[in-house]
């Protein structure tokens, strides 16, 4: 009889975790890009534990080149994507009902990053040069400052420039392909950097700082999915555990960074690339509790309608009520 209890009382122990875990609540998030520091405060909120003290067995899953994270949550992939609000307000408009309902990145990174040997010193300089572009999105803001600043972008000439769609790295820079290309502040601009560059020989132009800037890395959900109070309540403490982890990282940017290089199952980051990225990070997360800034989402919008066009429409009209709410970061952080 004493051996059954203890057998018994053994099975249990193997159990319980078991039974546990069958009683987290599960959440999918969905990253717009590959496993980086740019994502620091999720990896470190699921390695601390912080995920775990809010009952949440969250999977992060890494993005990538052909992954749209509005096309995933759209079909049902996600609970919760990051993508900058330019892609989310544009799809909202085409069908896709998206709510930004965090925003750990106070400002963005991104930039237009030219070398001084070509003569760019100051936007004036940009006619009959050659500019490289992301797209997928990202190219809204470029198309709406070239509006802005009355430059053509269907050819390099003395009113316009060649618009060079730029793959995510830096080789048309290094390679002479482009006097200008497009870079974020935590990352590509370090591998210019890497590549023999100072400072000194490059000059930037922080989108932000030119009037044009856009939020960028926010959290978004379907708006029927928030009707659900259970759904809800998983996503307030989804953002109170993610923003924890925001803030660790912010503290031990080191220790996040390894956090990272950890959870990169390619094996392609650096431990020295991901803390140099941490720390630039920081700088567009410090201050941040995760609360959108309606101001800055109105930014967001202006820019976008100011750069209206047929071949770049990102969206057409305002997006009214129920683009975003702070329902969700007033319960989790207050």
């Amino acid at each position: 009889m004493k051996r059954t209890l203890i057998g018994g009382a053994a099975a249990f122990s193997l159990l319980a975790p078991l039974a546990h875990a069958q009683d987290m609540d599960e959440v999918t998030l969905q990253l717009k890009w590959v496993t980086q520091a740019q994502f620091a405060g999720y990896y470190v909120a699921e390695d601390q534990g912080f995920y775990e003290e809010e009952n949440l067995d969250v999977e992060i899953k890494p993005g990538g080149p052909d992954i749209a994270p509005e096309q995933v949550i759209a079909g049902g992939g996600a609970d919760v994507i990051v993508t900058w609000m330019a892609a989310a307000l544009a799809a909202r408009e085409r069908g896709v009902p998206l709510v930004n309902i965090a925003q750990p990145f106070a400002t963005g990174g991104l930039q237009l990053t030219c070398l001084k040997e070509t003569g760019v010193e100051t936007p004036e300089d940009f006619p009959g040069r050659t500019l490289g572009v992301w797209f997928f999105g990202n190219e809204y803001p470029f198309y709406a400052w070239m509006a802005q600043l009355g430059v053509g972008t269907d050819g390099a000439d003395e009113d316009g420039v060649t618009v060079l769609k730029q793959a995510f790295n830096v080789d048309p820079l290094l390679q002479g392909q482009a006097d200008c290309i497009s870079t974020m502040t935590y990352n590509e601009y370090g591998q210019v950097l890497d590549a023999g560059y100072t400072a000194e020989d490059l000059v930037n132009f922080n989108y932000l700082e030119e009037g044009v800037g856009m939020l960028e890395d926010g959290l978004y959900v379907l708006e029927e999915d928030l009707e659900d109070p259970e759904f809800s309540d998983k996503m307030v403490r989804f953002v109170r555990a993610s923003m924890k982890g925001w803030k660790w990282a912010e503290e031990n940017p080191e220790e996040a960074a390894q956090i990272v290089v950890d959870n990169d199952m390619t094996g392609a980051q650096t431990l020295e690339h991901q803390t140099y990225m941490m720390g630039e990070v920081a700088k567009l997360t410090a201050g941040s509790d995760g609360g959108l800034d309606p101001e800055d989402y109105q930014q967001t919008v202006d820019t976008l309608l100011s750069a209206i066009s047929e071949e770049n429409p990102a969206i057409t009209e305002e997006p009214g009520e129920g683009a975003w709410t702070h329902d969700i970061t007033d319960q989790a952080l207050n």
